[in-house]
């Protein structure tokens, strides 16, 4: 992946590409990037966690930024073991479910070394890469 930034408006997606959303536990994807998870990508209604389709599904409305983690932390295990893929991470938890980009950033630190992954611009900053 030449461009590790997310596109903002991801509309369409290569055969290789998942776009990584936040979702709910229950896998309610109504609204926001699950909604377009669930409409254009494959996300499953039901799967709150996890690969689905041509989409991966990081639970963001069950408590804390200390919830989001354990999450995080599975996604960046999982990214780093199919470096088939190229993973579109969305800015999951800033919109619906209300944390600043300052607050859900720090948790993707682990994907400052993995070729595979794309953060939104703003994430990147934050972490400390320019």
């Amino acid at each position: 992946m030449t461009n590790r930034v997310t596109n903002p408006r991801i509309t369409k997606l290569e055969k290789n590409e998942i776009f990584v959303f936040g979702s709910n536990l229950a896998g309610q994807h109504a609204g926001g990037a699950a909604a377009a998870a669930m409409e254009r990508f494959g996300a499953v209604w039901g799967q709150g966690v996890g690969l689905q389709g041509q989409s991966y599904a990081i639970p963001t409305m069950q408590g804390g930024v200390e919830t989001i983690k354990p999450y995080v932390d599975d996604f960046v295990k999982f990214a780093s073991a199919h470096t088939e893929y190229d993973f579109l991470v969305t800015r999951i938890g800033c919109g619906i479910a209300g944390f600043t980009d300052e607050e859900i950033a720090p948790l993707f630190e682990g994907c400052k070394a993995l070729e595979n992954v794309a953060l939104p611009e703003e994430w990147w900053g934050i972490l400390g890469v320019q």
